[in-house]
């Protein structure tokens, strides 16, 4: 949904509202059954990485850059002359590794993972390197200098929603899996994580993530 942007006085702009979560709301739902949905290319802020999520220290100093940007961004973006405001969006993350269908059963050690916020369309190269270069200088958050933007398109996925902590996740990841060979697809590209959820704010049991896999005809 999109307010338009209305001038107060001279020299004063109230900045257009996005709710991409609105706009793209067939992305960031998603029901307890598995379904298909079509993702179109998208921008998103990303940031590169390996290894276990739950003991890297790495991965922790990845998620402070990233959000750091995103929300130096939200609010540069509101401050220019056709500014917008845009709330900063569920963390994602795409995890794989080299051979995914050992996926499931590979040691987190071993993944590879990019992590991931949706950005408004609005929202260029250049206005990224600001930002980057603002959290490096002022918040000394050095791995913010690997916060890139980049276009994603996945087509045709199949996802599912997992109720509860990441650790279980296992069973709704080959209740997935299940369901795309059932339909005749096959995997095809990076297992995906939409987290709806704040575990610092949230009881494990109530998180909620939506797992996504793309898919693709067989050998195809």
């Amino acid at each position: 949904m999109r307010r338009p942007a209305e001038h107060r006085d001279a020299g004063t702009v109230t900045p257009t509202t996005i709710d991409l979560k609105r706009e793209l709301h067939m992305l960031y739902r998603a029901g307890d059954e598995p379904a298909f949905v079509t993702v179109p290319d998208l921008p998103f802020l990303m940031i590169d990485g390996h290894g276990d999520p739950n003991s890297d220290p790495a991965y922790a100093d990845a998620l402070q850059a990233l959000y750091s940007v995103a929300y130096t961004l939200r609010f540069a973006l509101k401050r220019r002359p056709d500014g917008v405001d845009a709330t900063v969006m569920p963390l994602e993350g795409l995890w794989w590794v080299p051979d995914m269908a050992t996926f499931t059963t590979a040691a987190k050690a071993d993944w590879d993972w990019t992590m991931l916020i949706l950005q408004p369309e609005q929202v260029t190269a250049a206005d990224v390197a600001d930002a980057r270069a603002s959290v490096v200088e002022k918040k000394h958050v050095a791995a913010a200098a690997r916060v890139r933007l980049e276009r994603y398109a996945e087509g045709v996925c199949a996802q599912v929603m997992h109720h509860g902590p990441y650790s279980a996740e296992g069973p709704t990841v080959l209740r997935l899996h299940r369901f795309i060979a059932e339909q005749g697809y096959a995997l095809a590209g990076k297992h995906h994580e939409i987290y709806l959820g704040d575990p610092r704010r949230s009881a494990p049991e109530k998180l909620r993530t939506i797992v996504r896999q793309p898919v693709a005809p067989p050998g195809g």
